[in-house]
């Protein structure tokens, strides 16, 4: 079993993957395996609403969010990570959950355990989190909590790992989610049946 780790900050190694990184010791240490997808700092244009994708089956622009539909397609679960500018997502990583989100096909995430967890220097988090929680809810995606909020706080890199209540938070999720993913593969080996999926609204 695999879970991709979405990074959607500007800054590869900063707080934000630092975060993720904890999530994904959490995956490993239950045997997970976990792969990493830096959305990058390259401006990313937004949805634009052509309904293109309803005919072409992939987004109109050629671009990173297409190349991460291929992959998740093959993955079991997802963790989403923004870092938080004024209490909201990252732009980038609002026009690539957008994007991803209208124009994939509704298999490549429906029934797949996904988890939010964002960072920031001291508040916002919240109203980020709730942001990007719309995404999997609205795709029949099991949604994967911790022992609090899935946030974290620094302003560097190396404050995230000072953030001792926010690192545990981190791997506890990673934890769960590996629980979770065992439950279903448990499930799917009893024989039991999935509910019946349901178009997009």
């Amino acid at each position: 079993m695999k879970v991709i780790l979405v990074n959607g900050s500007s800054r590869k190694g900063g707080c934000t993957g630092v975060a993720l990184n904890e999530v994904a010791r959490g995956l490993r240490d239950n045997g997970i395996e976990t792969e990493h997808f830096f959305i990058g700092n390259a401006a990313l244009p937004d949805c634009i609403a052509c309904r293109k994708c309803r005919e072409l089956g992939r987004c109109v622009f050629q671009d990173l969010v297409n190349d991460f539909v291929e992959r998740a397609r093959q993955a079991d679960g997802f963790v989403f990570g923004t870092p938080v500018h004024y209490a909201a997502a990252s732009g980038n990583m609002t026009a690539f959950m957008d994007r991803l989100f209208y124009s994939a096909p509704k298999e490549a995430f429906c029934r797949k355990p996904a988890a939010v967890i964002t960072s920031a220097r001291r508040a916002g988090t919240t109203a980020a989190y709730e942001q990007l929680l719309k995404y999997p809810g609205i795709t029949e995606m099991p949604i994967v909590s911790s022992c609090y909020w899935n946030n974290v706080h620094g302003s560097r890199a190396e404050d995230i790992q000072q953030d001792e209540e926010g690192v545990r938070i981190m791997r506890v999720l990673g934890h769960n989610m590996a629980w979770l993913l065992r439950c279903i593969e448990a499930g799917k080996a009893a024989g039991v049946p999935e509910p019946r999926k349901e178009p997009l609204a």
